[in-house]
């Protein structure tokens, strides 16, 4: 396995696309991504490696962003920043427009629902990973990404309106 210092650097991009994900805002992202950084280097004891380096880091990430930034999130609800990346050849006005929808509908989900669906697509850790972060079974992590899934497919399904009577 590889060491501290090469999962480190290799896991700095995920944290920041997870970092976005929760704060959507480039420089609260920027500071939790350093805050984890640094809390992970001066707790680096702690990390047992015979496991991967990553999970254990968004861990740090999301208790961090819980207790220093959900509080302002929740408080000003702030526009996704128009620069978000999300490949150059997805950057149409309408992959953008959907991309924005999605993101809306995930600020509906409970945050049960929302962090294991975060945790999987945007962290990119796999079901036993994000069960480990957030400290359940995984079991539980399979059925919230199920209902989280769900729920945006609910919702993102067109409004097909009703057949009217000719009479």
């Amino acid at each position: 396995m590889a060491t501290f210092d090469v999962q480190l650097k290799e896991s700095l991009p995920h944290l920041w696309r997870y970092g976005f994900s929760l704060t959507r805002a480039h420089h609260q992202t920027d500071d939790l991504v350093q805050d984890t950084v640094e809390r992970g280097i001066l707790k680096r004891s702690l990390w047992d490696a015979l496991h991967p380096l990553r999970p254990w880091l968004m861990k740090i990430e999301l208790n961090i962003f819980r207790d220093k930034y959900r509080a302002k999130a929740r408080a000003q609800e702030v526009a996704m920043e128009d620069d978000f990346d999300i490949g150059a050849d997805d950057r149409t006005i309408e992959a953008r427009s959907e991309l924005r929808a999605v993101m809306k509908r995930m600020n509906d989900l409970p945050d049960e629902q929302r962090q294991p669906l975060l945790l999987v697509s945007i962290g990119g850790l796999s079901y036993a990973q994000a069960a480990e972060v957030l400290d359940v079974p995984i079991g539980t992590i399979m059925s919230r990404i199920s209902r989280a899934r769900a729920f945006l497919n609910k919702e993102a399904a067109p409004q097909v309106p009703g057949i009217r009577s000719a009479t």
